[in-house]
């Protein structure tokens, strides 16, 4: 029996409580011996980023189990909480962070005992303890590196920085650690590490260095810096460093201002000796090309990822002591006189979708080996999808998987492969199965989960349908989007009457709406709204051109493609014209207030700390950041004109549509004042509006009532505007 309502009143089971608690985040899957490890952000314990693993091989009971895939959350293996409260596994490199532990899985080399209490006493001996995993990770609050074998309390191996105010906390932060093996056989730890050193340099920039370092495991460095190995020349930011298997070269990337490493990074190669780099070179990228993630393969033979062809697409280079760079590449550093060039590097495969993404955080991987002629990579453009690819002839093999989004893969030696994503029905989780290939033919078997993000994804019949779409503005310029059409099993609206539409608007700017299960979409489509999350132009997933239709732009090309979905979206009949609404946070709250105050295409918005004011942002911002807008809006303060027009905090005069402000009173971003102008000038103007002001919240809401407040309000506000009565949802008293 189908239930007639109309759109917008649908009772759904899925509250705003739901959507606010519940659920840990999830990432980093590493197999360490036959056990799974990852990281795991407790939402019970304030977000405290912990280290989880299985006790046992997950894939031990799926061989022995017919209907693998079908077995109940508690059978699957049980998980182990490593690292102690209060310590939390979270690194502040580049603010946004990213791989922050590794477990060495026999243990610290014998060379290198870990500092004294890193080994708990109840392993029966030092020797016995020392074969358990030795897990190194940074920690949140001071940023130092700490030790520990399981069951013992960490122990700092890293000092403590200088004291630099201008830092913002620590002046010394660690991330990204890697494994390496010398020429000689010893095994180290290499990190990279940011180090704010107080002052200006002659650009008036904070003097802040970046390089790779090698950290000694034994704590000697804890009380001595000096005791920390320098391997690289610094530079304003590095990542990715990957040392030969034989020991004699290290390859990273590195970029500097006002680049971001989605516009164009340096691939070097440096020759090892004493465990540092004497001499560099670089192989591939420049200003305008971004390389990604180098992997050797055999024989000095280096893979890697590029976008020199419009896509990042897997290169590779035969590596020597003097390199040649393709046409256009950047050169530094010193070749070895008379040593034989390089080979020209060259593109493995040629293919118009992406085999990387923007690098936001330290450790993203994308290509992960299988053996000498054989990698997995992920790759796609609006989904994700996983295949195998053949590094002799550059040919790429499907592995079929139910994923829509994949964000982590670990293959251990044996195939077991693990990976963290997502599908339009399921939350994100850990999974594990058994990679294997026959015939030529490769696929997954035994695929199950491990570890859910979270254990109540609603009933099936309560999920829209992502819907990617293409559609073209007036000039036929394609802009993508995915659509979500209202839906609940039983429920339908009154013939004729179409849905209003809500118009999301994903942050960045630099990166991508994903398909997969969403709540907060599902929050509104099983209450009967259409959703549609736009990837205007400046997105990833589509290649360079794509993203750099943004180039000087924001604030006009991505308002100019949001309203051209939502006209093809009334075009199509599929939503109503009179009741479109849009909604963003941050970066995507800037699209939501410079579409109200430039279009007259919306009835309705709702804007999250959303950024209004582009000369406060260009002036007090983070060092990785720091020089963003100079590609997305110009040179500041040269171009300080076009930041002031683009603004809407001056556009104020212009709304006309009722907007749902929303606002931590403590966001060092987004000052409550520039809300609280917006505001003002509804209510000079008479227009319905609301403005929640949070206590105690920044740039972003952290806690639950104030989650739960906010979904409750924008329902409320929409109802309010749209002209129906949400179930169950408190009333939201709106100004003018």
């Amino acid at each position: 029996m189908v239930t007639t309502l109309p759109h917008g009143s649908w009772p759904s089971t899925i509250s705003a409580e739901q959507l606010a608690v519940g659920g840990n985040r999830l990432g980093s899957p590493q197999w360490v011996g036959a056990q799974l490890w990852w990281s795991e952000s407790l939402a019970a314990e304030g977000g405290r980023q912990t280290i989880v693993r299985t006790d046992a091989d997950p894939l031990a009971a799926a061989q022995h189990d017919d209907d693998a895939a079908r077995r109940t959350p508690a059978a699957r293996p049980r998980t182990v909480n490593v690292l102690p409260a209060p310590f939390n596994a979270r690194s502040r490199v580049h603010e946004y962070g990213g791989s922050s532990w590794i477990a060495l899985p026999a243990g610290p080399p014998a060379s290198a005992a870990p500092p004294l209490g890193a080994v708990p006493e109840q392993a029966g001996s030092e020797q016995a303890g020392s074969r358990d995993p030795l897990v190194l990770f940074v920690n949140f609050t001071d940023q130092r590196v700490y030790a520990f074998v399981e069951g013992a309390t960490p122990q700092p191996i890293s000092p403590v920085g200088a004291e630099i105010p201008a830092a913002g906390g620590p002046s010394l932060r660690w991330a990204q650690p890697t494994a390496v093996s010398l020429a000689d056989g010893t095994m180290e730890v290499w990190w990279i590490c940011e180090e704010h050193l107080g002052g200006e340099d002659s650009a008036g920039a904070a003097r802040i260095e970046r390089y790779i370092a090698a950290l000694p495991l034994d704590g000697s460095a804890a009380e001595d810096q000096l005791a920390v190995r320098k391997v690289t020349p610094s530079s304003r930011f590095v990542a990715h460093p990957q040392l030969s298997p034989d020991g004699t070269q290290l390859a990273w990337i590195s970029w500097e201002h006002p680049q971001m490493p989605w516009d164009g990074t340096a691939l070097h190669v440096g020759r090892v000796a004493g465990g540092i780099v004497v001499e560099d070179q670089v192989l591939d990228g420049g200003p305008e090309v971004s390389v990604l993630q180098p992997q050797w393969r055999r024989d000095g033979e280096l893979l890697y990822l590029s976008d020199r062809s419009g896509w990042w697409n897997p290169w590779t280079v035969q590596t020597g002591t003097q390199l040649s760079a393709p046409n256009g590449a950047a050169s530094h550093g010193a070749a070895s006189a008379g040593a034989a060039p390089a080979e020209t590097p060259r593109q493995l495969l040629v293919d118009e979708q992406e085999y990387a993404g923007p690098l936001w955080q330290l450790g993203q991987r994308w290509v992960t080996p299988i053996d000498a002629d054989h990698a997995l990579c992920v790759h796609g453009t609006a989904t994700d999808s996983l295949g195998v690819l053949n590094l002799r002839d550059g040919t790429v093999s499907p592995v079929a998987l139910p994923h829509t989004a994949i964000s982590g893969v670990s293959l251990r030696e044996d195939g077991a492969l693990a990976l963290h994503g997502s599908s339009r029905t399921e939350f994100p989780a850990i999974s594990a199965g058994q990679l294997v290939v026959t015939e030529g033919q490769w696929r997954v078997e035994s695929l199950d989960v491990v570890r859910s993000s979270r254990e109540d994804a609603p009933h099936p019949g309560l999920l829209p349908v992502p819907e990617p779409i293409t559609v073209r503005d007036a000039s036929g310029q394609e802009i993508h989007a995915v659509l979500y059409r209202p839906r609940q099993e039983g429920f339908a609206a009154p013939a004729g009457e179409l849905p209003p539409f809500i118009a999301q608007v994903h942050g960045g700017p630099t990166g991508q709406a994903a398909v997969g299960l969403s709540l907060g979409i599902a929050y509104y489509t099983s209450r009967g709204l259409g959703v549609v999350d736009i990837n205007y132009g400046g997105s990833t997933g589509f290649g360079r051109a794509y993203r750099e239709r943004l180039k000087g732009q924001w604030g006009v090309v991505d308002v100019e493609d949001t309203v051209a979905v939502m006209e093809h979206l009334v075009r199509e009949g599929i939503a109503d014209p009179r009741r479109l609404g849009i909604e963003g946070g941050s970066a995507g709250g800037w699209t939501t207030l410079a579409c109200l105050t430039r279009t007259e295409t919306f009835a309705a918005g709702v804007s999250s700390f959303g950024v209004a004011d582009l000369v406060a942002l260009a002036e007090d911002t983070h060092d990785f950041e720091s020089r963003y807008l100079d590609g997305l809006v110009g040179p500041y303060p040269e171009a300080a004109a076009i930041y002031r027009e683009r603004a809407p905090l001056n556009h104020v005069d212009t709304l006309s549509c009722p907007v749902l402000l929303l606002q931590g009173d403590e966001d060092p971003i987004v000052p409550p004042n520039q809300a609280e102008m917006f505001r003002d000038a509804l209510a000079a103007k008479s227009i319905p509006h609301g403005y929640l002001l949070f206590a105690g919240e920044q740039h972003g809401f952290r806690k639950a009532e104030n989650i739960i407040t906010s979904f409750e309000a924008a329902l409320s506000f929409y109802g309010q505007i749209f002209g129906f009565e949400p179930e169950g949802i408190p009333h939201l008293q709106l100004s003018r």
